[in-house]
């Protein structure tokens, strides 16, 4: 018998949170957006989901690739790719859930996190779920340094572009989405804070 970390990986536990509620079931299409080492998609890979995933680490890419084999090797090896998340090579509404998972705080300015969202909202299915973990201002204000425009200095001296409530709620009615729950921050004890983020698509 499997053991819950061969089973699930070093899976996020907020997306956990959204397999738990039933949120993402079998049969659904995954897109990891900027996918790193493959933490998030172990148990779906091991499930025999449609997984497909872009980094642009070449590295990355290549331990995905040797990951589907493992555990999932009907998926094509085309399904991984070093793409950037603003210019991913997928097709529009190719999957029924986009993973975002400590992505969109890399972003260099407004513009290159609107592309980023653009991209992944481009590649979800009306009706689907887009899932976002990605670092936060929210409960930090007085802690962290602005370097330029959203990129701040936070407290573990990390340098990131970092959202707030406000930016959050202004993409979700620019996208026309539906929150699917609150937005959520946790806030780690004098270094940094991270929002969880969770869109459905509108399906019209």
């Amino acid at each position: 018998m499997l053991t819950l970390q061969e089973q699930f990986g070093q899976i996020d536990i907020y997306l956990f949170d959204q397999l738990l509620k039933g949120r993402i079931a079998p049969g659904m299409t995954i897109l990891d957006a900027g996918c790193g080492g493959g933490r998030n998609i172990i148990y779906f890979l091991r499930e025999h989901y449609d997984v497909r995933a872009v980094d642009i680490s070449r590295q990355a890419v290549d331990t995905i690739r040797q990951l589907a084999a493992e555990l999932n090797p009907s998926l094509p090896p085309t399904n991984f790719r070093m793409e950037p998340v603003d210019k991913m090579s997928f097709d529009d509404a190719c999957a029924d859930v986009v993973i975002s998972n400590t992505v969109l705080h890399f972003a260099h300015d407004d513009g290159h996190f609107h592309a980023m969202m653009n991209e992944m909202w481009r590649t979800l299915k009306p009706g689907g779920l887009f899932f976002a973990r990605l670092g936060s201002s929210i409960g930090m204000e007085t802690r962290i340094q602005q370097i330029e425009g959203r990129r701040y200095m936070s407290p573990d001296q990390s340098e990131r572009y970092l959202v707030d409530e406000a930016l959050l709620l202004a993409h979700t009615e620019r996208l026309g989405a539906e929150l699917v729950e609150p937005i959520k921050t946790t806030v780690v004890q004098d270094l940094r804070a991270m929002t969880t983020w969770v869109l459905r698509k509108n399906s019209k």
